[in-house]
Parts: structure tokens; C-alpha cells; sequence
């Protein structure tokens, strides 16, 4: 696919979508679902790929759905959100989730709307400090949507979410990382250089452990103690076959840096 509202390039294991309509601050229209979609399938289907990262272009990460893509005006036919939510929104979170490798979320500016809820959807989120945090949907009569009403209340307690979602009042990044919404903000100065210090730590170590790991955790949420303990079990032992937990073994005992494969 030809991308006009995303850029999409891999290096050295690394993958990176970075939302491009700097211009509308990334909101999203039924185009860019399409190119991010194909992009994500891409990158499942990279075996090179160690690690994700998803960001925006410009002053700001993403404001969520672009309204004029399927604005309507007074008096006409009502479109449905619905669909909007089951075509393109509900597949975006969950195969952001699904996908075998780490997702780390650079969130440099606003993320508004399905836009914060995008970056929640991932594994990591870095924030610059000037970074916001907006669940905009009660200013249109809307719920949060994009797992807005799941993640919020696991990451920050329902009191908190309530308080998120029912006031639409920005949050800023140093009190999102404060909360346990998001991983860390660092100032907008070293923001760069944080970011590819996380890509190039997460390119270089075990992915299939890594993407293990993610699925173990959020198995967690709805597993009992006895259900989660049983795949530790089931997990471990696959992954006690692998060659990178060869690999850690022997750089421990020799006592040198490992080098994994991702294998």
C-alpha cells in the first residue's frame, strides 16, 4: 500500500508508524485506519522486527477521530458510530495487543479523544513533559471509546476515571505517569534520545519472551490466581526450550552481555 497519512519504516529491528497528518494533529479518517491496519499487518508478519513504535508527526501525537471525515450536518441523517467503532477502532486496539513484539507509544504533544486511548492500547508510552492526556468525548456526548472505559478504570481506579472521563479535563503527562496511566514523560528536550534508548534496549533482548510476557500480563485481568499460575507453567516450560533462554544462561554464567536472537 501507498501511505499519504502515515509513514511506516523498519531498521535494525525496529518498526515505526508515525501518524502524518500534522496538519489536523493526526486524527484519524477512514484512510488512515487503512494504511495503519496494512502497516500493523506488516509488521506482524516481519519476522526481522525485535520492537513497535508508534508516534505522531508534528506538535502532537493524535486528536482522535477527524469529525469532518464524517461530519453532519444539522438536520441530515445520523451517521453510525457504531460501525465506525466496530470497522476500524475495535480492530486497531486489538491487534495492537495481539501483536508478537513490544509496542511502545511515543506520545510527543495532545492525545485527545480515541487518540489517548490509542496510546493506552499499547505496551509502553514515553511522554514529553508538554504532553496531554484528554478524554474528550463528554464534550460531544460520547463515552470513551477504543477500550477507553477498560483501560481507564484498571490503570488509574474508578474514581479517577470517572473523574477523567465525566470532566474532559486535560491530564497532564507528569500526572499520568504519577497516576500509573502511562510508563514515564521526560523533558521535552531528551525526549528523542529516551525513545530510541527504549527501541534499541527492547530491539536487542529476547522477543519471544518479551511478547510472552505481554501475553501473560494481560491474560492476567481476567484469569483467576489458579488459571494464571497454570499458563506461568504452561508458558515457562515452552520457553524453557528457547534459544535466547540459552543464550541468558550462558552470558550469566560467563559473564559477558547476551546476545539474544529473538528466537
Amino acid at each position: 500500500m501507498r501511505y499519504e497519512n502515515i509513514k511506516f519504516e523498519t531498521s535494525k529491528g525496529i518498526g515505526r508508524i508515525t501518524l502524518n497528518r500534522p496538519d489536523r494533529l493526526n486524527s484519524f479518517t477512514s484512510a488512515m485506519h487503512a494504511e495503519v491496519r496494512d502497516a500493523l499487518a506488516a509488521a506482524k508478519n516481519d519476522a526481522a522486527l525485535r520492537v513497535l513504535l508508534l508516534t505522531g508527526a508534528g506538535r502532537g501525537f493524535c486528536a482522535g477521530q477527524d469529525l469532518s471525515d464524517r461530519a453532519v450536518a444539522p438536520g441530515e441523517t445520523a451517521v453510525d458510530l457504531g460501525a465506525s467503532i466496530e470497522n476500524n477502532y475495535r480492530p486497531l486496539v486489538l491487534a495492537l495487543r495481539a501483536l508478537p513484539l513490544p509496542v511502545v507509544c511515543a506520545v510527543n504533544g495532545v492525545a485527545a479523544g480515541a487518540g489517548a486511548n490509542l496510546a493506552l492500547a499499547c505496551d509502553i508510552v514515553i511522554a514529553t513533559k508538554s504532553a496531554a492526556f484528554i478524554q474528550a468525548f463528554c464534550k460531544i456526548g460520547l463515552i470513551p471509546d477504543s477500550g477507553g472505559t477498560y483501560f481507564l478504570p484498571r490503570f488509574v481506579g474508578t474514581p479517577r476515571a470517572m473523574g477523567l472521563a465525566l470532566l474532559g479535563d486535560k491530564l497532564h503527562a507528569e500526572q499520568a505517569a504519577a497516576w500509573g496511566l502511562i510508563w514515564k514523560c521526560v523533558d521535552d528536550s531528551e525526549f528523542a534520545d529516551a525513545v530510541e534508548a527504549l527501541l534499541t534496549q527492547l530491539a536487542q533482548a529476547p522477543t519471544r519472551g518479551l511478547a510472552e510476557i505481554k501475553r501473560a500480563l494481560y491474560a492476567s485481568v481476567g484469569n483467576t490466581l489458579e488459571t494464571q499460575l497454570d499458563l506461568e507453567r504452561d508458558v515457562q516450560r515452552e520457553l524453557g526450550y528457547s534459544a535466547d533462554y540459552r543464550e541468558g544462561v550462558a552470558a550469566f554464567l560467563e559473564k559477558r552481555p547476551p546476545r539474544f536472537s529473538g528466537k
